[in-house]
């Protein structure tokens, strides 16, 4: 096999037009949220000034996510796909619209805020199984981790322009134009949804929308090893090591609380992240995934265990890059194996347990760091929990055969939807 480092690999975006739609309304939608994201911070801040308030904006946020997500993974084993997505995005738009007209308005009421950020997430939640599928099945077997890494590139991005943009339209024109920009996105992104083809789970009926879906669709995960293995690993990774929350501990007791050092941290994170998303094209043609992430989890693991070792900043911000190259190319792994390894007709329950891993896995993280910082200190915390996470990986590995002896298939083969679509199938 050619082991030469390579570039992005942007053979999805060059080959499938259906992908190349995905991929340009998911960018537009991760910018338009990221935006969003700040513009709540602010209106919430500016209506409250408190951070009980600031903290509800998670609860309006994490829970949607988890309920409806799980609901949105049933739904999307039932009905076609592409419809499922059109619906939420639609509704997500509305939601834009209402965030936009509310600011407009001079809106004083934080629960109605927080209604409207709560239904949002609601929608996004509840496509986002079905969103999970789409690569899979518009791209062949061995360009699905390049597809995902593709989109997790958009996303990093997302994270590094987003708040900053708007930082800028929020000084320059006001919270209307943030949530104004959120519906623009969202727009693109409605408009890539509806070029898609249909994508009915294999299996249903052709002459009805709706369908019941296969039974086991939870259990499949027990039954497959490399499955439970890959998500196993991420949950282990973050529930045990995860940093953020005791970023402004780290940053008061080595950095005199300087709020430029606290932002470099979480930059530092990210252009890891984007690194690794532009070299990608060198893991995604490997076709060991399992052992891939399993190798990413652990230098995860210990490039934060460095970071609560690291006294002067550039070694910290080096590290904290590692782990943010290295979370990279475990999602991106993770991500390829968990499509490819699940048949399509289990997809959407798979997808959305795997998504609601992805959403509390890190919160549920913060939460253990904090707790164990306070009974101990930030770097203790950072060094047990990154070493306590490359042992359960490296227990993960040690007992899952199948995780480690996982390849990707080598099939070429067309995607399972077509390049070309006529119109009756466009207007489904």
């Amino acid at each position: 096999m050619n082991r030469r480092v390579r570039f992005l690999d942007t053979r999805p975006l060059r080959r499938s037009r259906p992908f190349r739609d995905l991929w340009i309304g998911t960018s537009a939608s991760q910018l338009g949220g990221q935006i969003a994201t700040v513009a709540v911070l602010a209106q919430v801040w500016d209506l409250t000034g408190s951070t009980v308030g600031t903290g509800a904006i998670g609860l309006a946020t994490g829970l949607p996510m988890v309920l409806f997500g799980l609901l949105g993974g049933t739904l999307a084993d039932s009905v076609d796909r592409r419809a499922l997505v059109r619906a939420t995005t639609a509704g997500q738009l509305l939601v834009a619209a209402g965030l936009s007209a509310q600011a407009v308005a001079g809106n004083r009421n934080v629960v109605l805020l927080l209604a409207l950020v709560a239904a949002g997430t609601a929608c996004g939640a509840l496509g986002a199984p079905a969103r999970r599928t789409f690569p899979v099945r518009l791209l062949p077997a061995d360009q699905v981790a390049a597809g995902l890494a593709l989109t997790n590139v958009s996303f990093q991005a997302a994270m590094l322009a987003g708040p900053a943009l708007a930082g800028l339209i929020i000084a320059r024109w006001d919270l209307p134009a943030a949530y104004g920009a959120q519906a623009v996105t969202t727009v693109v992104s409605v408009l890539a949804v509806i070029r898609l083809p249909a994508m009915k789970p294999e299996g249903a009926d052709r002459n009805h929308t709706r369908r019941r879906p296969e039974r086991g669709g939870w259990r499949i995960v027990l039954r497959r090893p490399a499955l439970w293995g890959s998500m196993a690993t991420d949950l282990s990774a973050t529930l045990l090591a995860m940093p953020i929350a005791l970023f402004p501990l780290v940053n008061q007791i080595r950095f005199g609380g300087n709020p430029q050092t606290l932002g470099l941290f979480l930059s530092a994170v990210a252009v890891g992240g984007i690194t690794a998303g532009l070299l990608s094209g060198t893991v995604t043609r490997w076709r060991r995934g399992g052992l891939v992430q399993l190798c990413a989890a652990a230098v995860w693991g210990l490039a934060l265990a460095g970071f609560g070792l690291s006294g002067p900043l550039w070694p910290a911000l080096g590290c904290l890059a590692v782990a943010g190259a290295a979370d990279t190319v475990s999602v991106v792994t993770r991500s390829a194996l968990v499509q490819l390894e699940t048949p399509d007709a289990y997809r959407g329950r798979v997808s959305s347990l795997e998504h609601v891993i992805g959403v509390a896995g890190p919160e549920l993280g913060n939460f253990r760091g904090g707790l164990m910082a306070s009974a101990t200190s930030a770097p203790v915390a950072l060094v047990a929990g990154g070493l306590s996470a490359t042992l359960a990986v490296a227990a993960v590995a040690a007992t899952n055969a199948s995780l480690r002896a996982y390849r990707t298939p080598p099939t070429t083969d067309e995607p399972t939807v077509p390049e070309t679509v006529d119109a009756a199938t466009v207007t489904g």
